[in-house]
């Protein structure tokens, strides 16, 4: 048995398209998403027109909702990255030895933390490459390309029929730090997304949106190379080259980023999808990431700490209208 903890709308998609496969999934979430999907069930839509259904899956709630994980050789941990210690202590209560557990959560560092509270467990880093945007009661959409990615282990052999038969093929790899960077250096346009308002193409179709974007990552790659940490290619392009790709006129980046510019119309990023309904965002581990990284080996990163600042602003009622002109007069002033 599969259980899928902290199922928001990654993990809502990822367990949802494992039962539609007809693998036995048991989601752990909030009572909200709980109460929402009993009455409407699981529909799971994406950007090829394909449509997947399940119907009321079973979804655990509440203080005793862990005990779920007891019955499962796999965990897909989906948490937002400041619950992971939390989410690590409950299922610590109740999961077998040598469960395997699966990270699939932004940031850099969720596995350390699950693997030093889980001691038993065969802990896995992972990522989730694409996006899931919530659009409807019990609906969630993928709204770009890319699959799962996951640290390689033996361990991972047993699950991963599972994953082919749902369509999303575990990718292997030896050393997982490097495509964590590179999609890191992605989502540091998660807070310019959410600070501008606009959907994700639209926004990243806009020059001065990428500049700003730029200026992020420039900051990052630079934190990268003294921490000693190489980023994989970012759709197929080497990443030290995103910043000056981003600088190209619109219709020639259009033409030369096609592959990062393949979002469907209604995808958003989930700094945006958070702001949108309330809760805490996870710019502390995207930009602040990057920000704490940078002082760990000396160098300052003014424009991620700004970002990570604005978008708390917005998690307080803060400006979520920036125009592309207006946000990088104030990046470039940090």
């Amino acid at each position: 048995m599969i259980c899928v903890y902290g199922a928001g709308s990654i993990g809502c998609y990822v367990g949802g398209r494992l039962a539609a496969a007809g693998a036995e999934v048991a989601f752990v979430g909030r009572r909200r998403l709980a109460d929402e999907i009993a009455a409407h069930g699981l529909t799971l839509t994406d950007l090829r027109g394909a449509e997947r259904r399940v119907d009321a899956p079973r979804y655990e709630t509440g203080p005793d909702a862990a005990a779920a994980a007891a019955e499962a050789d796999l965990v897909l941990v989906t948490v937002k990255s400041a619950a992971t210690a939390d989410a690590a202590d409950q299922l610590a209560a109740h999961l077998r030895p040598g469960a395997v557990v699966v990270s699939l959560q932004n940031g850099l560092r969720n596995a350390a933390v699950l693997r030093e509270k889980l001691p038993e467990a065969a802990v896995l880093a992972g990522m989730v490459a694409f996006n899931v945007v919530r659009t409807g009661p019990g609906r969630f959409h993928r709204g770009t390309d890319g699959g799962l990615e996951v640290q390689d282990d033996p361990a991972l052999d047993a699950a991963a029929e599972r994953f082919d038969r749902a369509g999303l093929p575990l990718a292997r790899h030896a050393d997982l730090t490097g495509v964590q960077a590179a999609k890191l250096l992605l989502n540091l346009n998660n807070p310019l997304n959410a600070l501008s308002g606009q959907p994700l193409r639209t926004q990243l179709s806009q020059r001065v949106f990428r500049r700003c974007l730029a200026l992020a990552q420039r900051e990052a790659l630079a934190a990268y190379k003294a921490a000693g940490i190489a980023p994989a290619k970012t759709a197929g392009v080497d990443s030290r080259l995103l910043p000056l790709l981003l600088g190209l006129p619109d219709a020639v980046f259009t033409r030369a980023a096609a592959k990062m510019l393949a979002i469907d119309p209604l995808a958003r990023s989930s700094t945006w999808d958070d702001l949108e309904a309330g809760r805490p965002t996870e710019v502390d581990y995207l930009n602040g990431e990057i920000a704490a990284l940078a002082a760990e080996h000396g160098l300052a990163a003014p424009v991620n700490e700004r970002l990570t600042a604005l978008v708390h602003a917005a998690e307080q009622g803060g400006r979520r209208d920036w125009t592309g002109p207006e946000l990088l007069a104030e990046l470039r002033r940090a």
